[in-house]
């Protein structure tokens, strides 16, 4: 287990990794190509009453925002550059509550209790597990982690800037006045003073994206399948990159209710090893037909 302390990048490391630097003009002015509008959207439901959004193929361009300004991302933000997803897949409508990951695990290791709660304090093995348990009921879907390219074009349902909607709208998260206040307040959404207990909130008490997919930023981060390299942005694959083939990590993505604002951005990156689990840390499922 590593010291939670060295491991909250959200908080620190992530922060003061941020680099100087300019897009590409080419790749600035490119823009990504929605596939679909929220009309569009088609919702499936599981047994387990797990809802699911189907997304279609397209193209976006993955990493540091278009406007952002040079500080506002990370080095493994950059560069920028387009991603084509040739083959459409299913994404969980919201992160996996307690009441699905019990119902298949028949555990519940959440800080937070509540059925309509995201899991939380669940390491990547574990998330194996329940996945591999979940594929274990057959019932014509593969169930996994979704990657880090399909992550952030679900996230961004079309958008270009850099919270992919009203962060506002549409996340828990820290709302940057806990520490002049000295009360440890979160952001609320009826409230600019905020909620003073930092925790998880129920799923889909905000506001989707634009293509039905609530807390995708804010309330818990989420694992993704991808190892993790900071450079792999300098040589990933055009079409369905699935990152590195190791590394000491796996990809995070999202922020939650701890982090500041700009730490919820929809491009960020960070890495926990496998074994690492906290109360904000969660996860969503993708999945395709066998």
């Amino acid at each position: 287990m590593v010291d939670h302390h060295d491991a909250r990048k959200w908080m620190g490391a992530v922060a003061l990794a941020f680099v100087t630097g300019a897009c590409g003009t080419a790749i600035c002015a490119s823009l990504p190509r929605s596939p679909q509008d929220a009309s569009a959207v088609t919702h499936r439901t599981n047994e387990l009453g797990m809802e699911f959004v189907m997304i279609p193929p397209g193209e976006f361009q993955m990493g540091c925002s278009e406007g952002a300004k040079p500080n506002e991302c990370s080095k493994d933000e950059k560069p920028r550059h387009r991603v084509e997803i040739t083959k459409g897949f299913e994404i969980g409508k919201t992160e996996v509550t307690q009441k699905q990951w019990q119902a298949v695990m028949g555990s519940n290791p959440s800080a937070f209790k509540g059925d309509d709660l995201p899991v939380e304090q669940v390491t990547f093995q574990q998330v194996q597990e329940f996945l591999n348990k979940l594929n274990g009921r057959n019932d014509g879907f593969l169930y996994r982690l979704p990657t880090e390219a399909e992550w952030e074009y679900a996230a961004r349902a079309g958008t270009t800037d850099q919270y992919a909607g009203s962060l506002h709208d549409m996340a828990w998260y820290n709302d940057g006045q806990a520490a002049a206040r000295g009360s440890g307040a979160f952001q609320n959404e009826n409230s600019p003073v905020g909620l003073l207990v930092p925790k998880a909130h129920p799923v889909a008490t905000k506001s989707p994206n634009a293509w039905g997919i609530y807390d995708m930023r804010g309330n818990v981060a989420e694992w993704v399948e991808d190892f993790y390299d900071g450079n792999y942005y300098s040589n990933t694959p055009a079409a369905d990159p699935k990152g590195p083939a190791t590394s000491d990590g796996h990809v995070v993505r999202g922020g939650s209710f701890r982090v500041y604002p700009w730490l919820t951005r929809v491009s960020l990156r960070t890495m926990f090893p496998e074994g690492y689990e906290f109360e904000d840390l969660g996860f969503r499922v993708a999945r395709e037909k066998r």
